[in-house]
């Protein structure tokens, strides 16, 4: 069967393939330390229980209709207050847009700006860039990023490629490492892109920056986030911020997002977006249009959050450093923000107790999963090189009495090879 050329040239998920695998384990009674979702156990970390009340609140008074296209003015009301109190930015009702989540604003941004042909700069490891630049036929402009800059993409990094590019797609905290730009490079960044649109003619299409800052509360020890335009006001002009309750509320399935930018940018992916449909709840709206203005509420639920994601991220980190100061060829990247764990485990080239090879990083990530238990998302997933010994570990459904028991069996497991 002939079907479109996008359809046919989709490309599969690692991800997707990973998760059939440990479900099948996990029918089959395996026990499995499942460190691979991007999201979170409601029975470890449940969304906050004043949005629970305000949903159900919301669903009883019969908020079952379609709301409005760019998100109901109360929630866009609502945005505007936090983030002005929050993070002090200051956008206008008609430079907010809600959609069910993140994923339909980065489509969106992406269909509104981008033609086909067109050069997209971004870095790998990071998430679903590859799939988005491959929805609108764009060029892959790809940087390889590595440790040495905690896997985020450098300001020298990008400047060979700005020439004629028109979306440079960042994300800061960063799915999948959990790592952060710093306030110079971020700055440096910056005026890349306000020089190379200062030079640019009339008729010429600018570069935008999308940022994803979805990860941006949960930040830990003396890690700050930033964002370009309380750094340079004038990016303002050229941003396209990605944000949601998915994360910061551990409220993935309640799907309400929106995207701040430039009210013509705002005005396109709105249009785009009323053909998709892919609004976010009714009832979901008024709910947290309603939390979004309990101040108290929300830091306290943050409070008790991040700590406890904080503690479950640093027990795992000093775990792994425990095991490298054992001689284990292990490694990981002390805990930035986000829900992640960066974590090196390079055992490709070694042979199992049987004296098989491990002659690929993809078989290196199934022997964690047969011998170990351990399920951790490769970067190659994520866009990084096929070879990288690099993985992205989630606590997001991680149980904290887990922990030792999981280091226990990777230490075994690595302890079987030679």
């Amino acid at each position: 069967m002939k079907l479109s050329h996008l359809s046919e040239t989709l490309i599969g998920s690692e991800i997707v393939k990973l998760g059939g695998e440990i479900r099948e384990k996990i029918r089959q009674g395996e026990r499995i330390y499942n460190f691979t979702i991007g999201d979170f156990d409601p029975s470890v970390f449940p969304i906050p229980k004043e949005l629970e009340d305000a949903v159900v609140e919301a669903y009883r008074r019969h908020f079952t209709n379609y709301p409005a296209a760019e998100g109901n003015t109360d929630l866009r009301e609502a945005i505007h207050r936090f983030i002005k109190e929050e993070e002090g930015l200051d956008y206008n009702l008609e430079e907010i847009l809600v959609a069910s989540g993140g994923r339909p604003l980065i489509y969106t941004v992406f269909r509104a700006i981008a033609d086909k042909g067109d050069k997209i700069i971004y870095a790998v490891p990071s998430w679903n860039n590859n799939h988005y630049t491959h929805f609108v036929g764009g060029e892959h402009v790809v940087i390889e990023a590595g440790p040495d800059t905690l896997f985020m993409p450098s300001a020298e990094s990008i400047r060979p490629h700005l020439d004629g590019a028109v979306l440079l797609s960042l994300c800061s905290p960063q799915n999948p490492t959990g790592t952060t730009f710093r306030k110079e490079e971020l700055e440096a960044i910056c005026d890349l892109v306000l020089a190379e649109n200062a030079r640019r003619g009339t008729g010429e299409k600018k570069l935008y920056v999308m940022y994803d800052q979805m990860y941006w509360h949960l930040t830990y020890g003396d890690i700050r986030h930033h964002n370009p335009v309380s750094l340079r006001p004038a990016m303002k002009e050229f941003t396209i911020f990605i944000d949601a309750i998915s994360k910061v509320f551990a409220a993935t399935g309640v799907r309400v997002g929106w995207g701040l930018g430039p009210a013509p940018v705002i005005a396109k992916m709105k249009a785009i977006l009323t053909h998709i449909g892919a609004w976010a709840p009714m009832a979901e709206q008024k709910a947290v249009a309603w939390y979004l203005g309990q101040p108290a509420a929300i830091h306290r639920y943050l409070s008790h959050f991040k700590s406890e994601v904080e503690e479950r991220l640093r027990r795992i980190y000093t775990g792994f450093t425990a095991l490298k100061e054992a001689g284990f060829p292990v490694e990981a990247i002390a805990p930035e923000a986000a829900i992640y764990l960066t974590i090196k485990i390079d055992i490709k080239g070694k042979k199992d107790a049987e004296g098989n090879l491990i002659a690929s990083q993809s078989e290196a990530t199934a022997y964690l999963l047969n011998k170990a238990g351990l399920a951790v998302v490769p970067f190659y997933a994520f866009g990084a090189s096929p070879d990288s010994p690099w993985y992205r570990l989630s606590v997001g459904t991680c149980k904290k009495e887990e922990i030792g028991e999981m280091l226990d069996k990777l230490r075994k497991a690595l302890e079987e090879l030679n």
